[in-house]
Formats: C-alpha cells, sequence, structure tokens
C-alpha cells in the first residue's frame, strides 16, 4: 500500500534571505531548523497508521527554493525515507513554489514540467502565481501523471478572485485534456490547495469536465477541515483522481481511502484557537508550530 499526500507548510524559507525578511525579520536559524524538524516529523507519519511507512510521494506548497527541499529532506525524521524531488521556480509575486517529493525506491519520475499561465488584475496588469506541476513516472510498475497545485488565495473579497481560481481550474483541464489525448487510458491524480471547497465553482467544473473522482467532498464538516478562517472550517486541499483508480483489478493500484491529517500535535490544545492548526506564526506573533494547514492524503492498494 502507498499513501500520496499534499501539505501546504506555510512559507518554508531560508533564515536571512530577502523573502523571509521582507515576510518577517523575526526568521531566525534555530526557528528555521525547528520548523524543518516539525514539518519532517509531520511527514514522516502522514499515512501510516494504514501503509505502516512514510508516504511514497508528497506535494508540498509555499517552498521558497532548493536549498529549502535539500535541507527538509536531510531532517532527522526524514533521514533514511529516501525521497527526492522536483522542483521549478515560479514567477510568483509571493516568491513561493510547489514541489513533489517522492521516494525513489518506489516511484520512478519519467518527466516534469511546469505549466504558467498569466492572470489579471482589475486594472489590467499582469500577476504572476504558482506554475502547475506536471510529473509522470512509475509507482511499482504502473504509469501515474501527478498534477501539482497552489491556486490563488481568496486574500480579497471571495467573489473578486473567484476569476484566478477558474482560470487555474481551465489550465489543469488543458493540461489534462493533452494527456488524456496521448494516453487514453491515464490515470491522473489532481493534489493542491486549491484556496476553494470541494462545493466549489472552479473545483466542480474540473471534476466535473473530466468526470474525476473527489474523495474529500464527503470529509469536510463544521467541525473538520484542512484549515480555519474566522472560525469556519475550509478543505482547500484536496486530492482528485480519474475512475481509472476505482476500478479494482487483481495486481492493480486502486483508491483506499482518503483523510485529512490532523493529528493532535498538529492543533492548538488551548485558547480560543484551540483545535485548529498550529501555525509557525499567528499573525507577526511567532508560534512555533507547524503551519496553517492540514496535510491530506490519500491510501492506494
Amino acid at each position: 500500500m502507498h499513501s500520496i499526500a499534499f501539505y501546504n507548510i506555510e512559507n518554508l524559507f531560508e533564515p536571512f534571505s530577502d523573502l523571509s525578511l521582507t515576510r518577517d525579520k523575526k526568521w531566525t536559524v534555530k526557528r528555521y531548523l525547528e520548523k524543518l524538524n516539525n514539518i519532517g516529523y509531520t511527514l514522516s507519519e502522514i499515512g501510516k497508521t494504514e501503509t505502516d511507512k512514510h508516504p511514497t510521494i508528497i506535494g508540498l506548497a509555499e517552498v521558497e527554493n532548493e536549498t529549502v527541499l535539500e535541507d527538509l529532506i536531510q531532517s532527522t525524521p526524514l533521514k533514511g525515507c529516501n525521497y527526492n524531488y522536483v522542483f521549478y521556480k515560479s514567477r510568483d509575486e509571493r516568491g513561493i513554489n510547489i514541489s513533489l517529493l517522492y521516494d525513489s525506491g518506489y516511484f520512478k519520475v519519467e518527466s516534469s514540467k511546469p505549466y504558467s499561465f498569466e492572470l489579471k488584475n482589475a486594472f489590467g496588469k499582469t500577476e504572476y502565481t504558482r506554475d502547475i506541476l506536471l510529473i509522470s513516472g512509475f509507482l511499482n510498475t504502473e504509469k501515474i501523471y501527478l498534477l501539482v497545485n497552489h491556486w490563488p488565495s481568496k486574500r480579497e473579497n471571495d467573489k473578486e478572485t473567484e476569476h484566478k481560481r477558474l482560470a487555474a481550474s481551465h489550465k489543469v483541464s488543458e493540461i489534462i485534456t493533452s494527456i488524456i489525448t496521448k494516453d487514453k487510458a491515464a490515470r491522473i491524480i489532481v493534489l493542491g490547495d486549491f484556496n476553494d471547497n470541494p462545493t466549489s465553482k472552479s473545483v466542480k467544473r474540473l471534476v466535473n469536465q473530466h468526470k474525476l473522482q473527489n474523495p474529500f467532498e464527503a470529509l469536510r464538516s463544521f467541525s473538520r477541515g484542512s484549515t480555519i478562517h474566522n472560525k469556519q472550517w475550509h478543505l482547500f486541499d484536496q486530492i482528485l483522481l480519474t475512475t481509472s483508480f476505482f476500478n479494482v483489478e487483481k495486481n492493480s493500484l486502486s483508491f483506499n481511502s482518503a483523510n485529512i491529517f490532523d493529528a493532535a500535535f498538529l492543533k492548538n490544545s488551548e485558547g480560543k484557537h484551540k483545535g485548529s492548526p498550529n501555525r509557525t506564526f499567528q499573525g507577526n506573533r511567532y508560534h512555533g508550530g507547524y503551519s496553517d494547514h492540514f496535510p491530506v492524503y490519500i491510501v492506494l492498494g
């Protein structure tokens, strides 16, 4: 069995880099190392109950560069996990990027490519956001395609930014169409922080256009999600799959389960934020936690 996960790790920047100084002058080497250990331990525990091992594949959001990825896979909790990574630097205005970690003992990368897309602000000026990352490879002996995403956020009014996530959704749809044109039986996994819930137009449109399955639609509730804002839970982090993963065949990878990895150690244990993600920064105050998101994962058997 294999688990495939996605985790928005909340601004993993090098200490004293221009980006981290711009973001927060309180970022130090000691806090960076603590963050690496926290994230590394979390990654090592995802899906372990079901598979008895660390995740085979992990999509990551909010990564600065290759240096932080090297430091992450060399952190004490991840030593011996055989992780390698795929990374491309995007033109994102915040300097954050996406990446894919994979256990090279189980997954062999065949090819990878970043896809950018343009957005326009209210004044018609071009804005740059995270790329969409396509990786094809072999999990055991089966070819799969992975699309890693971190769609534009809802920092402003939801309706004012919806067109940005619809543009991202359209780009993913284009990529899926191009894959299926060449490989009609393609097994595709779309994972990421969509900054929209499973019932949102951007996600629903993508699911319906390509007859994808979204096992996370049933997991969101008033008391559970992957991130929380103004005391309301959201399930922005999701993993979508083509229907081929639900056709159970002997000796073939098939969908087993999906879950939010919201273990107790990732939550605030007291105060007004009790039960919510124990994040690295709470506003401008260093909090020493993990991330403002919980990871999500699926299990293939």
